[in-house]
């Protein structure tokens, strides 16, 4: 459920307290749902009890109250809290939720989050001519045209998007960088130009983005090696797999063209070691000679033990598909910024990026098979996951005029 569906079961709920009689407003044309804030639990938090409090002569927790059964009976709310003055905070189930996701991710690709709220607006930017300036004012055009809205940029007086300028020329940093460095800090925030952004460490956050899409893409390619595809399900429970599907795991015989030999070794994500043997007729040649490999085909292998999932990794599939959901509301949120008092900020989505690659890199490690597992349901809900979170991640560095490269 993403947080514009959560929105509006937040509205049907009231309008269902006010026919029953609970509550005596007029039902509000929106709701307001977002991740909840410090206190809060749960995946959402709205706060339309304290909206309706004043229009109801009730205090904010009597109405928390009184929407809190409509809203847990809701479809897909598996708990909802009250904390606070009268926030409700809301869990969704995960199950369900993170399957109609990952379909809807996959099925619509780079346009997911697109919309039409801005449909026919046009939003005149008045720049300076400085670099950022003109940076900032074309991602706000790509985020803007997500929504079917148009950005027209001029530099007439009076200015009305004046970001804190850099500091010197970001070129020497090339294309991809550069335009994260003067994207990612807040336009009030003076952005920093140095050789930092090109760095490939865990500290640059531009790097973890575009390492998190890349190796998303690398585990699909894995999986297709391995035999199996995506198929979105649940993540979280590993049903194992002994019916012999995706069983390969030999000595690394060049003649056998599956050719596949684990070596968990620890130090992979993946779990494999690639020799590059070109008699392998698939163009890899797996270590042979460890202990994880049989020396029978898989015709005659002896069937794997339950599938044993990587449980550090497992936790951050709710938070995952939370960001996954959010990203939407992002796009929308960032969208809907460029009006004449010169609020504007791409950055929200860099670090709603930067949050999504990091919580896409703790799964992967769960996604393939290790050792002697055989891919089960719950490998390819996950590879579905990664895949989907793949998607969102080189769909935002799109926006932001940022290539998303598949090997890196």
């Amino acid at each position: 459920m993403t947080p514009v569906e959560l929105s509006r079961t937040v509205l049907h709920a009231v309008r269902r307290a006010v026919d029953a009689g609970d509550l005596a407003v007029a039902v509000p044309s929106r709701a307001v749902v977002a991740p909840p804030g410090p206190g809060g639990c749960g995946d959402y938090a709205t706060n339309i009890a304290l909206q309706l409090a004043r229009p109801a002569g009730q205090p904010p927790l009597r109405v928390a109250e009184v929407l809190r059964p409509y809203l847990a009976g809701a479809v897909g709310v598996t708990g909802v809290e009250i904390t606070g003055p009268g926030f409700l905070n809301i869990s969704l189930d995960h199950t369900a939720t993170s399957a109609a996701l990952v379909r809807r991710i996959l099925r619509e690709g780079l346009r997911y989050g697109h919309g039409t709220t801005l449909a026919g607006q046009v939003f005149e930017l008045r720049v300076p001519y400085d670099v950022r300036a003109e940076v900032l004012a074309d991602a706000l055009g790509r985020i803007v045209g997500t929504q079917g809205g148009r950005v027209e940029v001029d530099h007439r007086e009076p200015v009305n998007l004046r970001p804190v300028p850099a500091p010197e020329d970001p070129a020497p940093l090339g294309l991809d960088a550069a335009r994260w460095a003067l994207l990612h800090p807040a336009p009030h925030d003076r952005p920093r130009i140095t050789a930092d952004h090109l760095i490939q460490r865990e500290g640059n956050p531009l790097f973890r983005v575009r390492y998190a899409h890349a190796r998303t893409r690398a585990i699909c390619r894995n999986a297709a090696d391995l035999g199996f595809t995506v198929e979105p399900g649940d993540p979280l429970v590993d049903q194992g797999n002994t019916a012999g599907f995706g069983d390969h795991c030999y000595t690394g015989d060049p003649a056998d063209p599956g050719g596949h030999c684990y070596t968990a070794d620890p130090a992979d994500p993946g779990g494999h070691s690639y020799t590059g043997d070109p008699a392998d007729p698939r163009g890899h040649s797996y270590t042979s000679g460890t202990t994880d490999c049989l020396t029978t085909p898989s015709s005659t292998a002896a069937p794997a033990a339950q599938a044993t999932p990587n449980l550090e990794a497992l936790p951050a599939i709710p938070r995952l598909t939370t960001l996954l959901a959010d990203h939407p509301r992002i796009l929308t949120t960032v969208a809907a910024l460029p009006h004449p008092d010169g609020i504007a900020a791409p950055s929200r989505l860099t670090r709603h990026l930067v949050a999504l690659a990091d919580a896409t890199l703790v799964l992967l490690p769960a996604v393939l098979p290790r050792g002697e597992e055989k891919p089960s349901a719950a490998h390819r809900a996950r590879l579905a996951l990664a895949e989907a979170a793949g998607t969102v991640l080189a769909g935002g560095l799109t926006l932001l005029g940022i290539d998303a490269p598949d090997h890196l």
